[in-house]
């Protein structure tokens, strides 16, 4: 595996936000008191109502923000970064991100605030990390995201957006995983994977 170079997506992929999300929108009342639900029910939940996508987009702005510091990490994540590390992975971060939120009034800087929650994570600038600050990229579009996973000239990229696969410039040289669940339909080069224990098999398998 000594030179392989591997991509991994960060909300949602690395991190994860479910806890955070529906403390976040209890705290706001804008969802009853002791709903509880992971992040894609508090959209849908909020999506249902009236003004419910600007009250969306602006819980995204305080979680992906100021309210990171709430999130986990996802089981698995660091024991499939301790391989990549022992095996002589190259391993880089490539996320959709924009710099700033929407309706987020304290104009937070949500890439520092990701490069923060990394850090404090041990993730990114510690003595034994798989990576780098260097190594963490953020991107405006899903197509940026692309075109940056495309010029790493990548082995293996890690996603929970199965859209990403779906883009028409996604290098057809790049092993594709998708971290999920469900059962989503997805293109035949992209292979599903619902935990990152199943992830670490898959890659490092013998």
């Amino acid at each position: 595996m000594s030179g392989v170079r591997i991509g991994i997506d960060f909300d949602n992929t690395i991190i994860c936000y479910d806890k955070v999300f529906a403390a976040a929108a209890r705290q706001r009342d804008l969802v009853p008191e002791g709903w509880d639900g992971l992040k894609n029910d508090v959209r849908d939940f909020l999506r249902s109502r009236t003004g419910g996508e600007l009250a969306w987009q602006g819980l995204q702005g305080f979680v992906y923000g100021k309210g990171i510091g709430g999130a986990e990490i996802y089981p698995g994540v660091r024991e499939f970064l301790v391989a990549c590390r022992q095996a002589g992975a190259k391993v880089y971060i490539v996320s959709h991100k924009t710099r700033f939120g929407h309706q987020d009034p304290d104009h937070t800087d949500l890439r520092e605030a990701a490069r923060g929650w990394l850090r404090g994570a041990g993730l990114i600038d510690a003595a034994d990390a798989a990576l780098a600050t260097g190594d963490v990229y953020f991107e405006d579009t899903m197509a940026a995201k692309v075109d940056r996973l495309a010029s790493l000239g990548l082995n293996i990229f890690i996603d929970d957006l199965v859209e990403v696969f779906e883009q028409p410039h996604f290098p057809k040289g790049t092993r594709s995983i998708l971290f999920t669940r469900s059962q989503t339909p997805h293109p035949e080069h992209c292979k599903p994977i619902a935990t990152w224990a199943g992830i670490r098999d898959e890659v490092f398998a013998a």
